[in-house]
């Protein structure tokens, strides 16, 4: 990533570049901690114990020397420097500022925006005090890295580790919210992370037995998704005629596990032709912060399925491009993708470009780990980073991952719901509900196993019975309810009752506690919504982030018979051996899959420009107003999801009963998640120029890349 620095010669008006000059040699942070550390005047960090806790069984204590390595700290800026910061980051992004683009660095950003020293002296002296090991402080100035066992975290935040058993799963976990001194209440966010409940991978494996399936073939009704199909359908191909397709640039995937075997890369851009372009390349590495150590590298786990997604489909849309998971194995309390995203912003090289997709509701996550990655993600933008993270796979209830039924009601990804990200939705193809496939596919497939023959109006990812769309193509006139799809019989032995779709709606636990684990209640909020969401027919006039930002194809082909193909070798966990016609390999879906198309658009992007471009969403919004053709909007569908119980849930038949964390327990069915339980306000519906189900759609990829501003 290029990180400019103001001209030696002067260039402009002398009155702008003193006034920008300035801005760097302003002195560090203010100091906020004030009076002496009183160790009996104590306050709570609200909203930080997993609702695991509580719906799970308690199996007492850990032993007290139990080691708890890598633990991270947030810190927190005054409201003043806040809004410096958050000014700063629009002059970044705005062309006719003198700051435009102007990046920083790691140290540069602590030293203008972290910490106080006098205030990091104290806490990590007082953390010292109690025993506890402080390993490393981020370039940052804003995290913590400190060790100790769970006796000496206990006598320091006055919380205990517990056993629980989740569902027949061993864990642990801090037993209720941490306590710190009053006086630290002004610079300490909270422990990010004192338990070992993860974020879930957003890739989902095709789910049906298609032994015959074929990517087109007379009479089959199963069409799937190669890199020439993404080529066409989103138009592409004129850049990588030109010679656009990413060279030069470098895409970070951010893992939790190491790659089965890269060769199965090798393989899939071989088989579909992308080997032609022999600037691509990849790697594995464990990142370093700037002036720290690497990470432990990860062992293969199950997760290995999404990290062999997310270099293939980042290949397929920058096929020249430099692809580099970044992979930190897991501590007992800090998830792996908090590390490796942590040391990627704090390198000393940091890359213009890295996809996520990973992601857990806000409700769950908890304030401080939704307070630690907005502010790692905002520390990125000032660099010039561009973030692409999996708006979800939960439709608009991303509380309920894996679930059959929504029972906490709408709640968003706290990894996706930032505004310094882009939020990458799901879309599904529309040529099957309309009895319109034979215009869009061909009947025979290129050498490279393409077919598609131009752009497929899209529909939502949706496989849920709550598709309204799905239901009336099922014969059904409604969706909830005795006589609606999601109480019928078809549903059930079909597999529609399922929390599956692209994610989307509004940001409602970015920050606060819920008074209810798990549900938007309580002292819960969303993020403000950013300057930029703005000027676009349908964003909702709700104060809030609102996601997703774009979506792109992410059907596992549970619904409409779409889905997309990678090359994955790892049968223990559901791969298949990669030989042979790819109609044999694993079938895939999953905003997952859209993340990383996102971010390999971005690298054709920054190719054309020159320069990296930090967070795109403020030109995605500016063009959108202003430029059509960039996007294709999705006007038909919803990704509305079958509900039980009272929250946010209409229809439902049966009489649930709850745990104290919420969730129903019992058989209920026939609901669907509602913005009222009066009457069906189905939560949500594609429509205008932007939606919940779908953002601001997708993108004609060619047109993107002419239209984005050149400066």
């Amino acid at each position: 990533m290029l990180h400019p620095r103001w001209p030696h010669a002067f260039a402009g008006s002398l009155c702008i570049l003193i006034t920008a000059t300035s801005l760097w040699s302003q002195p560090a942070s203010r100091a906020l901690v004030r009076g002496r550390i009183d160790e009996a005047r104590r306050v709570t960090l609200a909203g930080n114990t997993r609702p695991e806790t509580v719906e799970g069984t308690d199996l007492g204590p850990v032993a007290s020397d139990l080691a708890l390595d890598h633990v991270l700290l947030q810190l927190r800026r005054s409201p003043e420097a806040e809004n410096e910061l958050t000014k700063l980051i629009d002059n970044l992004h705005d062309p006719t500022s003198p700051q435009f683009h102007q990046w920083l660095t790691a140290e540069e950003f602590g030293a203008r925006f972290g910490t106080a020293q006098s205030d990091m002296d104290t806490v990590t002296a007082w953390l010292g005090s109690h025993g506890l090991q402080v390993n490393f402080v981020y370039p940052s100035q804003m995290v913590i890295d400190f060790s100790g066992n769970a006796g000496e975290i206990q006598e320091t935040f006055h919380t205990s580790i517990h056993r629980y058993d989740v569902g027949g799963v061993s864990h642990i976990a801090n037993a209720g919210d941490p306590e710190i001194p009053e006086a630290l209440a002004p610079v300490v966010a909270g422990i990010v992370s004192l338990h070992d409940f993860r974020p879930h991978h957003m890739a989902r494996p095709h789910r049906k037995p298609d032994a015959d399936y074929s990517f087109t073939q007379n009479g089959q009704a199963v069409q799937a998704l190669v890199p020439a199909d993404l080529a066409t359908i989103y138009d592409f191909n004129p850049l990588f005629a030109k010679g656009v397709a990413g060279k030069g640039q470098t895409i970070v995937v951010i893992e939790d596990t190491e790659l089965y075997r890269a060769s199965d890369w090798t393989t899939f851009r071989t088989t579909f032709g992308l080997s032609q372009y022999t600037n691509g390349s990849l790697s594995q590495v464990q990142p370093a912060p700037s002036g720290g150590p690497a990470c432990f590298a990860p062992t293969v786990n199950s997760d290995d399925i999404e990290a062999i997604l997310d270099v293939e489909w980042a290949s397929a849309a920058a096929p020249d491009a430099a692809i580099e998971s970044a992979t930190c194995a897991d501590t007992k309390t800090t998830p792996g993708i908090y590390l490796a995203t942590q040391n990627v912003v704090n390198s000393s090289s940091a890359p213009a470009i890295v996809s996520m997709s990973y992601g857990l509701c806000e409700a769950y996550n908890g304030a401080a780990a939704n307070a630690q990655l907005n502010s790692i993600f905002q520390q990125a933008v000032t660099e010039g980073i561009s973030i692409f993270v999996s708006a979800g796979d939960e439709d608009a209830a991303s509380c309920d991952a894996g679930l059959a039924n929504a029972t906490h009601g709408i709640g968003v990804s706290g990894y996706a719901s930032s505004p310094y990200v882009v939020a990458v939705g799901g879309t599904d193809f529309g040529d099957v509900s309309a009895g319109t496939s034979s215009t869009y596919w061909g009947t025979t497939n290129t050498a490279t196993y393409g077919s598609a023959l131009s752009y497929i109006p899209e529909i939502p990812w949706n496989d849920s019975c709550a598709n309204g769309l799905l239901a009336r193509w099922m014969g059904y006139s409604t969706t909830y309810g005795s006589a609606g799809f999601c109480g019928s019989a078809a549903a059930r032995s079909g597999g529609y009752l399922v929390v599956a779709g692209g994610s989307g709606g509004p940001s409602g636990c970015a920050v606060g506690a819920p008074s209810t684990y798990g549900v938007v209640s309580g002292t819960c909020q969303g993020y403000p919504k950013p300057s930029w969401q703005k000027g676009v027919e349908g964003i909702a006039n709700d104060g809030v982030r609102d996601i997703p930002d774009v979506s792109m194809f992410a059907s596992d082909g549970w619904a409409w018979n779409h889905f997309a193909i990678i090359c994955f070798s790892d049968i223990r966990n559901g791969g298949a051996a990669c030989k042979g016609s790819p109609m044999n390999w694993v079938g895939i879906g999953g905003t997952s899959l859209a993340a990383p198309m996102m971010a390999g658009i971005q690298a054709l992007i920054n190719q054309t420009a020159g320069s990296a471009q930090g967070n795109p969403n403020p030109v995605y919004y500016s063009l959108a107003a202003t430029t059509p053709g960039v996007f294709h909007t999705v006007t038909q569908g919803d990704i509305d999801v079958n509900c039980g119980g009272v929250v946010s849930c209409y229809g439902y038949l049966g009489t649930p009963t709850y745990g104290r964390a919420g969730r129903v327990y019992g058989t209920t069915y026939g609901g669907v998640l509602s913005l009222s339980t009066s009457s069906l306000q189905p939560a949500y519906t594609a429509g205008a120029s932007w939606n919940f189900a779908t953002g601001l759609g997708s993108v004609d990829v060619n047109a993107l890349v002419g239209a984005w501003p050149k400066k």
